[in-house]
């Protein structure tokens, strides 16, 4: 019997999780990158060697930043194939575009540590987190959509509600600290760095979990 090749394609769970992570370990690498070693030839005291080091501080902190960003996603990522068992070649393409917005962090990680004290940077690297959450958003609930999960019907509701709740409230958060510019653009990487703190330490889960 005759199949399309739709039917065909992208049935392999397997390798979209493999290739993530290949993207995801590829991208934290790159980050570092950007962050060189003073150039030793205009170093001749322990005065310049400082000065030197804290003028890498927008580097360093945009590198955090970046880290925990990716390490965040990576993770909300992770919990999804928890129960993504199935798969066509549209949850494909959606994975797809979702590390298209991973590879692009190292490069609004330098912009940003380029350009930290302009608004537009910190709008640039917004923009990429909140494609990254919408890209994210758009994977879960075509496979939640399309039956690809697996799951009691009480296991699947709760799955569904938190990760959707996480990713909203997430993203609501990221564009206060966005809006947190006009202000300061210390202030708004501070409170980025703050709610990647909040949900990289689970915070608010390990309260509801002893309640």
């Amino acid at each position: 019997m005759a199949q399309s090749y739709n039917s065909l394609a992208g049935q392999r769970v397997q390798r979209m999780e493999a290739l993530s992570d290949g993207v995801f370990a590829i991208a934290l690498t790159l980050l570092i990158l950007d962050i060189k070693v003073p150039v030793s030839s205009l170093i001749h005291s322990e005065s310049d060697l400082i000065t030197a080091l804290c003028a890498l501080t927008p580097k360093l902190l945009a590198y955090f930043l970046s880290f925990m960003t990716i390490g965040i996603f990576w993770g909300g990522q992770s919990v999804q194939f928890q129960y993504i068992t199935k798969s066509d070649r549209h949850l494909h393409w959606l994975n797809l575009f979702f590390l298209l917005f991973v590879s692009t962090l190292p490069f609004t990680t330098a912009f940003l540590s380029e350009f930290i004290t302009y608004r537009t940077a910190i709008f640039v690297y917004w923009l990429n987190i909140l494609l990254l959450g919408l890209s994210l958003y758009f994977h879960w609930s075509y496979a939640h959509k399309h039956d690809f999960l697996h799951g009691t019907k009480e296991q699947l509701f709760a799955a569904h509600k938190a990760i959707r709740s996480r990713i909203i409230i997430a993203q609501s958060l990221y564009a206060v600290g966005a809006l947190c510019c006009f202000i300061n653009t210390y202030l708004s990487i501070s409170f980025i760095i703050a709610v990647q703190g909040y949900y990289a330490l689970g915070i608010g889960m390990r309260k509801r979990s002893r309640s």
